[in-house]
């Protein structure tokens, strides 16, 4: 792991109990001008779940399942835990690295995906936390592995867990089941100005349809079936001006019911683990959508703590100390620089300091 001497799993978060809801939103939607009665109601999605979202013991396991990873290496580098928008936070983290020794931090975030919100928005509050250190006197590096969603072991990980969800509907016709990749929708202006400031854009929605692509072939060619995958958005919070990612999914379970499909199979490819979006937008609301519409609906379970997937992320922290080192590391069809470009996945709303770039 060498020049590291840290790992840092960087998450969202979340709120632990009902008092903790309303301030949690109100961190997450700072400078937005959102008013509290439209948090209030995003609230009730958290007090659904009796005021504590499932984020927080998911990273608790991946925690663990990181250091026996770690451990079965024979490596010995911590690994700590920092969040955006709950305890424990990002700078808390890092202080408590500083003191117990540590100079040197590679972060890796529970969000796989190339977008403002799904990497650069991380990347802020990195350089965020390094800043606020730095005028106490605390010096720290913090370096950041790359999107991870293109890494063949990503793919595998979400092949394993679509293949088994599929088995348990053998005997299904092949047309009337519907295999829906889901992803978190963004508006249409971040997603096409996600990626390298001179590239094609789009890399957000590309990343997905590549990898649903591959899941879709794979999964038949191991089944022997004839399935037709397709990308589909849940958790949209913008105004209804603004245009965000469509289909979204509750309407797209309608319109295939309507098409005589009897069998929809949710696959959470957008995130790496049930939290909120997961166990409200699809196991509640898309399950009271399929059950209204006559669907049968097949919730594939999120990559979680999956040993692949914990294997892979070891490995994407090994190739990044690699790069670190001035190393070659192995390359595969999508890989993203670890140092982002200029201009990648830019703040639309206002320039910010973001570590881990060129910009």
């Amino acid at each position: 792991m060498d020049p590291y001497d840290a790992i840092l799993l960087v998450s969202f978060g979340g709120p632990e109990a009902p008092d903790e809801v309303m301030p949690f939103l109100r961190r997450v939607t700072s400078g937005r001008g959102i008013p509290d009665e439209r948090l209030v109601e995003v609230g009730q999605h958290y007090y659904h779940f009796g005021g504590r979202s499932p984020i927080n013991d998911q990273n608790r396991a991946l925690l663990a399942a990181l250091r026996a990873e770690l451990d079965s290496r024979g490596e010995e580098i911590p690994v700590l835990w920092g969040n955006r928008n709950s305890a424990p936070f990002i700078t808390d983290a890092l202080r408590e690295a500083y003191a117990a020794g540590h100079r040197r931090v590679v972060a890796v975030t529970t969000s796989a995906y190339s977008s403002y919100s799904s990497c650069r928005q991380y990347r802020e509050n990195l350089a965020d936390a390094v800043a606020q250190l730095a005028e106490d006197g605390i010096e720290i590096t913090v370096d950041k592995i790359a999107p991870y969603a293109p890494r063949p072991g990503f793919k595998q990980a979400n092949l394993q867990r679509l293949v088994e969800s599929i088995r348990a509907i053998d005997g299904a016709p092949d047309a009337e089941v519907a295999l829906l990749f889901v992803t978190h929708s963004i508006p249409t202006a971040m997603d096409e100005t996600s990626g390298p400031g001179d590239g094609d854009g789009d890399l957000y929605q590309r990343q997905h349809l590549a990898l649903a692509s591959a899941l879709t072939e794979e999964s038949n060619e191991i089944l022997g079936r004839d399935l037709t995958g397709e990308l589909v958005f849940c958790s949209r919070s913008g105004p209804p001006s603004q245009p965000w990612l469509e289909p979204d999914v509750n309407d797209r379970i309608k319109e295939l019911a309507g098409e005589g499909v009897r069998t929809v199979v949710l696959a959470p490819i957008g995130f790496v683990s049930d939290h909120m979006e997961v166990v409200f937008d699809l196991d509640t609301e898309a399950a009271e959508t399929a059950e209204g519409a006559g669907v049968r609906l097949v919730r594939v379970p999120t990559v979680g703590t999956l040993p692949t997937f914990v294997h892979d992320l070891v490995d994407a922290v090994e190739d990044r100390a690699a790069e670190a080192r001035g190393e070659a590391v192995p390359d595969f069809p999508g890989r993203m620089p670890s140092v982002c470009a200029p201009g990648c996945c830019p703040n639309l709303r206002a320039a910010r300091p973001a570590l881990c770039g060129r910009d």
